[in-house]
């Protein structure tokens, strides 16, 4: 997992060009929290710019038509000041937080260690995980939080192969990232 680095170059795939991240706007209950996330892989960023268009299709954010997405680029600027934390694997810590932040009630002293960092880093948990977190919060690798169930539930997750995400959660953080460009994206239209 490679550290937030000044120059560094971060993609954000949306149905829509984002050139001024709003924190307000972000979705809460998310991997790291509420913030803009970002990450260093232009084929991840396009992929979830890609579901990111159908689920705006589905939610009517915009025409059951539209067939353009877009991933927006940013470059890292100045992070001096900046309180970041980045999990260097996915390890129980890493799943622990991601719980955190998706339910309010599971391993609560971890959302409060979270909560002061400007970013945090780490292995995105995306589409493709969920239903494996979704069982481990279930209980359904034995009791969530023992040691036997985190390493199930990791061992499944195939940390090896998971991309990166960046969180960006406060106005400080947001102000460091600067604008370079939006790519659009054809997407295929489903069939009615």
């Amino acid at each position: 997992m490679q550290a937030l680095k000044e120059g560094m170059l971060l993609y954000h795939g949306s149905y829509m060009i984002v050139d001024k991240p709003i924190l307000d706007k972000c979705a809460k209950f998310k991997d790291f929290g509420q913030g803009f996330y970002l990450t260093t892989s232009r084929a991840q960023a396009r992929s979830f710019a890609k579901l990111s268009l159908g689920r705006a299709r589905t939610d009517r954010l915009v025409e059951a038509t539209e067939r353009t997405a877009w991933v927006s680029v940013f470059r890292v600027g100045n992070i001096i000041g900046l309180k970041t934390f980045v999990f260097q694997d996915a390890d129980q810590d890493w799943l622990h937080c991601i719980v955190a932040h998706r339910r309010s009630e599971p391993f609560a002293a971890m959302r409060r260690a979270m909560k002061d960092y400007d970013v945090i880093g780490g292995k995105v948990a995306n589409d493709d995980t969920n239903s494996t977190i979704n069982i481990y919060i279930s209980n359904g690798f034995g009791l969530m939080g023992s040691t036997r169930a985190d390493n199930f539930c990791i061992g499944l997750l195939i940390p090896e192969r998971l991309k990166d995400q960046f969180c960006f959660r406060s106005k400080r953080a947001i102000a460091c990232l600067k604008y370079i460009k939006s790519e659009s994206i054809e997407c295929e239209v489903a069939d009615e």
